[in-house]
């Protein structure tokens, strides 16, 4: 049998990439010891287009906020990567620079600092009046269209399909295969099933409408995310000519010194995501507000010449310090540990310095508990 090699070598890389931060799970550790044959058996799959995703697993997390995850089989994590790989750069080609999440030398800080570096432009270095609109969508990934979804993937391959390094039929079918994909169908549960007790509609795959919802945890769900708002984010640059503009997955914010211009944006915003997108505006995560008053975006308060990060960061740094005082086992305490330290993290981007004097006396007391 002849093998295509660029396939071959991308589904290798893949598989690194899939593996990554992943070497003691079973599922990983069951793939790699028959490595070679299993490769090829998927590789046999995805070329005849008989590939069919496998059963997830699904459980529930509590921090930072309550939420459902679904975490594929190893072999379908592969194939994520390798959907991943090929459309991703294609796709960074046409997102704007001020959308955050997933995207290689970006992600939250980038983000943070970008909005406030918009905060100090619209207002002039923080001498103007300036006014900030603040907007969330609600239940985003469980109300992504994926009908619509497909179509702007397929939009997106058909526009570079001269350069794709697979035909774009194969790679519109594996794109298929994943949107399409039903994880909530067979999927084992990790988690009691009554930790869903509490959960929003509009956060869980088990209650989404028809054909709609993509779950949280898979690498492709985070690149559909910000593809399917792509449209979106433009027509609020172009069409609405908002100059100081940002987005994180479904949390967004929109600058100007005029009031009424944000105020006829977030009505043309509500029904342009009402219309075209399907989706939602949370009623209760709209602000407009003088700048002075400052924002809150990804955890972190914007205030002019001044960052301090959010009550749900700080909750997080007094909850890991507890987990570590908590701990009884090593494993636990440099688990709480860990996250203790990724929380302390934060600070030293921003004006926090009393509060990180205080975590740096109090983690050294837990540390010598």
């Amino acid at each position: 049998m002849k093998y295509n090699q660029d396939i071959l070598i991308r589904l290798f890389q893949a598989y690194f990439n899939a593996r990554k931060n992943k070497r003691n799970k079973h599922s990983q550790l069951a793939f790699e010891w028959q490595l070679e044959e299993f490769i090829f058996e998927l590789y046999d799959e995805l070329v005849s287009k008989k590939y069919q995703p496998g059963n997830s697993i699904c459980f529930i997390v509590e921090e930072p906020v309550k939420r459902e995850v679904f975490a594929a089989d190893f072999r379908d994590r592969i194939v994520h990567h390798f959907i991943y790989n090929i459309l991703s750069p294609l796709a960074e080609k046409i997102f704007l620079y001020d959308v955050y999440s997933c995207r290689k030398e970006k992600g939250t800080l980038f983000g943070v600092k970008r909005a406030y570096g918009h905060l100090q432009s619209v207002t002039s270095n923080f001498k103007e009046k300036a006014y900030v609109l603040k907007l969330d969508i609600s239940g985003y990934f469980m109300n992504i269209n994926k009908q619509l979804l497909f179509q702007k993937a397929q939009k997106l391959i058909d526009t570079n399909e001269i350069n794709l390094p697979i035909q774009s039929n194969l790679l519109k079918y594996l794109v298929n295969q994943n949107i399409f994909h039903n994880p909530t169908v067979n999927c084992r549960f990790q988690s009691s099933k009554k930790l869903w007790r509490g959960l929003p509609a509009n956060k869980s795959l088990f209650t989404t409408q028809p054909n709609c919802g993509l779950p949280i945890g898979n690498l492709t769900s985070q690149l559909y995310g910000n593809l399917y708002l792509n449209d979106f984010d433009h027509y609020v640059k172009k069409e609405l000519k908002i100059k100081h503009y940002g987005r994180y997955v479904d949390d967004f914010y929109l600058m100007h010194q005029d009031k009424s211009i944000l105020t006829r944006a977030k009505y043309q915003i509500i029904e342009r995501l009402k219309q075209v997108e399907k989706l939602e505006v949370h009623p209760n995560k709209m602000y407009l507000q003088k700048s002075d008053n400052g924002f809150s975006f990804l955890g972190i308060y914007l205030l002019p010449h001044r960052r301090y990060v959010g009550s749900r960061i700080k909750k997080g740094l007094y909850d890991s310090l507890s987990g570590i005082l908590d701990a009884t086992d090593t494993e636990n305490e440099n688990k709480e540990m860990q996250r203790h330290v990724s929380y302390r993290g934060f600070l030293k981007h921003h004006n926090c310095k009393k509060l990180e004097n205080t975590m740096q006396l109090l983690s050294a007391y837990a540390k010598h508990k």
